[in-house]
């Protein structure tokens, strides 16, 4: 079977590969309702690691539970041995998420409308990362996913899938005038924009731009704050947000997920229930108090998507007339106060998916599906350089080496070469991501250290160890030798380098990415 997998931070969704038609899969949850997605959680629950609609049950029960497990993986700290701790006891990162992959690969055999599959069907697959993803999260994903029982096939940026999924759907607003469309994804975690251009069955991403630190999450604490406050002006004991204990504060964020999600646009007021352990009865808020809280973050992807929009003489951004739409996708996206926003800045080219939720799995299964018209170039998102010494070692430098837009076209990826004299003994490559650069060069924006390579150019140091290499001085040798930098992109943006001494044929190969 062939499928995409849209891993949300909330909520994670899938839609198979199905004959030319890609169906969203439905769950049985822990009533034997069917839900369109499975619950992205964690809980600890008598002290093992439960998922899904099983962890959603245990939190209801009190037990200490994960969300957001996504957002975890945007730390620039992300490694092999990043932890988590929850209940008191400590988790490797990637056995959590491969515990949840492990039950979603589960459900979707077993109880799911795709079910009943039998263990030697191989679920193959083509999974989203936010467009802004840095190399380790990549490759963190893939890796649960692998763990998990799926096979992956390759990774798709989630609003380039949602693009496929807008043609697929709306393919008649795209015409020989106007040939592109802005994706606007707006999950319960991240933002991403990107413009993508189409010319028949053909897309190609022109740029994206994202906000790791931005979704529906951040509505669901704007909503707590005001109950709140709410809570503050109507009973005396009510806690601060300061004096609130951690378990009553993830109840409270429950409590508002849940009233925000059921929020429709003629909604006037939004009931809030309290920690249970307050024993106080629910509060009630204006709706409008609550959208106008959440205009500043509207505002934020507003600013994060403004490189992609044309701008008019007197700096007013708009969207091109070349746009034929921009497509408003991601589960947070349908908070109404979102699009009407949207439209009262962007007028009518602004469309709302009518599975805003389920629109990056579908454009993923399209992906997917081998006997799919659809093609498709993406970019790099974030911009590979390296820091080097110079002079012996006592100053350094910065040398950007792929830009940010660099063009990835399918499974053959992307290739940069270089080749130079080297003439220190050994080169230390203290690798980077960026965001941005400056006039002069320099990385601006977010800025994420990789892996710290040491090579010996020295063939006499050639076969030691990095940690005997670390030892060694750096210093100017008397003959340079020829060396090349062979950088090589594959289709879900991971980047892993060669390092060669021309001379010797020494060569190093290592992946930017995993950090395991």
């Amino acid at each position: 079977m062939r499928l995409g997998i849209d891993f949300g931070t909330t909520r994670t969704a899938i839609s198979i590969v199905d004959r030319g038609n890609f169906p969203t899969v439905s769950f049985h949850d822990s009533d034997g309702d069917l839900r369109d997605h499975i619950p992205s959680l964690v809980a600890l629950s008598n002290d093992e690691l439960v998922y899904g609609f099983d962890a959603e049950t245990a939190a209801a029960q009190g037990a200490p539970v994960l969300r957001s497990m996504k957002r975890m993986l945007s730390s620039a700290e992300l490694s092999g041995s990043t932890a988590v701790e929850l209940g008191g006891h400590s988790f490797l990162l990637l056995d959590i998420l491969r515990g949840f992959f492990s039950y979603v690969a589960d459900r979707l055999r077993h109880a799911s409308t795709a079910a009943p599959l039998a263990a030697s069907e191989l679920l193959e697959a083509v999974v989203g990362v936010p467009a802004h993803a840095h190399s380790a999260q990549r490759f963190f994903t893939l890796e649960a996913a692998r763990l998990g029982g799926f096979t992956p096939l390759f990774m798709l940026n989630e609003p380039s899938a949602a693009g496929l999924e807008y043609t697929h759907r709306h393919g008649g607003t795209v015409n020989s005038k106007r040939t592109r469309v802005i994706v606007y994804d707006l999950g319960g975690g991240t933002f991403d924009a990107s413009l993508v251009a189409v010319d028949g069955t053909s897309h190609e991403v022109l740029a994206s731009y994202g906000d790791n630190l931005l979704g529906g999450d951040d509505f669901d604490e704007v909503l707590a704050l005001l109950a709140l406050d709410h809570a503050r002006e109507t009973y005396e004991d009510a806690p601060t947000r300061e004096s609130i204990v951690n378990a009553d504060w993830a109840e409270l964020l429950m409590e508002c997920r849940l009233a925000k999600e059921c929020l429709v646009p003629q909604t006037r007021w939004i009931t809030v229930p309290l920690p249970k352990s307050w024993k106080l009865t629910p509060v009630t808020i204006a709706a409008a108090d609550f959208y106008e809280r959440c205009i500043p973050l509207i505002e934020s992807t507003l600013a994060t998507m403004e490189p992609l929009l044309a701008r008019d003489g007197d700096d007013a951004m708009h969207i091109g007339e070349d746009v034929a739409g921009l497509y408003v996708v991601g589960g947070a996206s349908q908070l109404p106060i979102v699009s009407r926003v949207l439209r009262s800045t962007y007028g009518r080219r602004v469309h709302r998916s009518p599975y805003s939720g389920a629109s990056t799995a579908i454009g993923l299964a399209i992906a997917c599906d081998p006997d799919s018209p659809y093609a498709l170039v993406d970019r790099l998102s974030r911009g590979l350089g390296v820091f080097r010494e110079r002079h012996s070692g006592a100053e350094v430098s910065f040398d950007p080496l792929l830009p940010r837009d660099l063009r990835i076209e399918g499974s053959h990826g992307a290739t940069v070469t270089r080749t130079y004299k080297a003439i220190h003994n050994i080169g230390c490559f203290r690798f980077i991501e960026y965001s941005s650069l400056d006039a002069d060069g320099t990385p601006r924006g977010e800025v994420l250290p990789l892996e710290e390579v040491l090579f010996p150019f020295d063939a006499t140091l050639q076969g030691m160890s990095p940690d005997e290499l670390s030892t060694i001085p750096v210093r100017h040798m008397d003959v340079g030798v020829m060396c090349q930098e062979r950088y090589s992109v594959d289709a879900n943006g991971i980047v892993t380098v060669t390092l060669t001494d021309l001379s010797t044929g020494y060569s190093l190969t290592r992946s930017l990415a995993s950090r395991v």
